[in-house]
């Protein structure tokens, strides 16, 4: 399945520890895809483990790049984030400047995804690392949005609440500007009805926190929106 056809994922950070069962449950839960993923504490080695860990499994994985010394062969495909309301050039361009320098040569360009990032959460760790900048109104929100399909062209839009549930409003408006560029939500989806509310208007909702706080409720999110 093409990655823009995906209508759920579950995002799993590489720092967080998960046993045997709860990943057997995970890869074999329906989902489309897993990213793995997270803010701090993403190194190589445990990026690797999880990796190897989830190949047992026929589920799609990709890999949402946050560190260079992170990245590794083997992945079905490679996320990268262009944090939009950063107001530290490193997370638009400037580390992405320094991987294509370091890897050009020998990236698959097919497997290499863009995001246009928009982080709304701005108390997670995610805002305070990359120096982002709260989106001041809704119209905000969306010309990043417009931005992103417009001017960038980039195939993917993801508004980040980062473990607080999002405003379906703003979700729903954004989603009404967007014609090709595809719009992925993340954040605070604990249950089947979020699930199934945000996947009204997302194209694709990605379900992070809860696996690690309420697997159970987590893995309910995936037939929410099939």
């Amino acid at each position: 399945m093409d990655y823009k056809e995906w209508r759920h994922i579950f995002k799993l950070d590489p720092a967080k520890e998960i046993d045997a069962n709860a990943l057997e449950k995970i890869c074999e839960s329906g989902t489309d895809a897993i990213i793995i993923g997270g803010s701090d504490n993403v190194t190589l080695d445990n990026v690797i483990d999880l990796l190897m860990r989830i190949r047992r499994y026929a589920v799609p994985v990709a890999l949402e790049v946050s560190t260079i010394e992170s990245i590794t062969p083997g992945f079905d495909f490679y996320f990268i984030p262009s944090v939009l309301n950063s107001i530290d050039t490193k997370w638009v361009k400037d580390l992405h400047h320094a991987a294509t320098r370091e890897f050009g040569e020998v990236m698959n360009w097919d497997e290499i995804i863009p995001e246009g990032y928009c982080i709304l959460n701005p108390d997670c760790k995610a805002a305070k690392l990359t120096n982002s900048k709260q989106p001041e109104t809704n119209d905000d929100v969306i010309a990043y949005a417009q931005m992103v399909e417009h001017m960038f062209k980039f195939p993917v839009f993801y508004m980040e609440y980062s473990g607080t549930y999002g405003d379906i409003d703003v979700v729903k408006k954004v989603k009404s500007k967007l014609v090709n560029t595809k719009l992925f939500y993340g954040g605070g989806i604990q249950t089947e009805d979020q699930a199934r509310e945000m996947a009204t208007y997302a194209d694709t909702i990605i379900v992070g926190n809860q696996v690690y706080e309420n697997l159970e409720e987590a893995l309910k999110t995936v037939n929410a929106v099939k």
